[in-house]
């Protein structure tokens, strides 16, 4: 009696630990990146990024994670399409030279399973630096028409754009301080 009740307890002891992280893929039709800057003092402009990819790993049982996100600076889109031209280029992002901005970290601080942190780093304009980021809201449900799990979160932090080389506007006294916002939805990797 004493076998048939140890073998289940075994069975979960064994399933849990090796249960394996779960990889989402980012949808880029739902993940914009975005961000703030100041305009001389006398304006905040607002702009996001278009073209994004990527890949969340999560393991909830852990409470651990990691997420890579490359977001294409030339898709920078600010509303005016002559000032989108003018900031892939080479005073702003400098695409064709830099590529791919990318931003990798970790998940932490996990509060009742769910992470309220991301430690990591930022590549923009070819300077890797540590930009840490807030999360605000982290939910994973079953996606309605996939019938896979859908995970998403709102991240934010803030960082100095002339950190990594980007100073279009600091003589004419533009702060360098940047808001950075990522809402991502990933949907579990088939």
């Amino acid at each position: 009696m004493k076998k048939l009740l140890v073998l289940p307890l075994l069975a979960c002891v064994f399933g849990a630990a090796s249960a394996a992280p779960a990889t989402y893929k980012i949808d880029p039709d739902h993940t914009f990146p975005s961000f703030e800057a100041d305009h001389m003092g006398i304006s905040v402009w607002r702009g996001k990024f278009n073209k994004n990819s990527g890949t969340v790993v999560l393991d909830k049982a852990a409470g651990t994670g990691a997420v890579d996100i490359t977001i294409d600076t030339a898709s920078v889109d600010f509303g005016q399409e002559a000032l989108n031209k003018w900031a892939a280029g080479p005073d702003m992002f400098d695409t064709p030279k830099f590529g791919p901005a990318r931003y990798k970290g970790k998940l932490t601080a996990f509060e009742k399973g769910v992470p309220t942190q991301l430690v990591g780093e930022l590549t923009l304009h070819g300077v890797t630096k540590p930009v840490n980021l807030q999360i605000a809201l982290f939910k994973c449900i079953q996606h309605p028409m996939l019938k896979r799990e859908m995970c998403g979160a709102d991240a934010y932090g803030t960082f100095k754009r002339d950190d990594f080389g980007i100073v279009a506007g600091k003589d004419y006294g533009f702060k360098m301080d940047v808001a950075l916002r990522i809402q991502v939805e990933a949907v579990i990797a088939d």
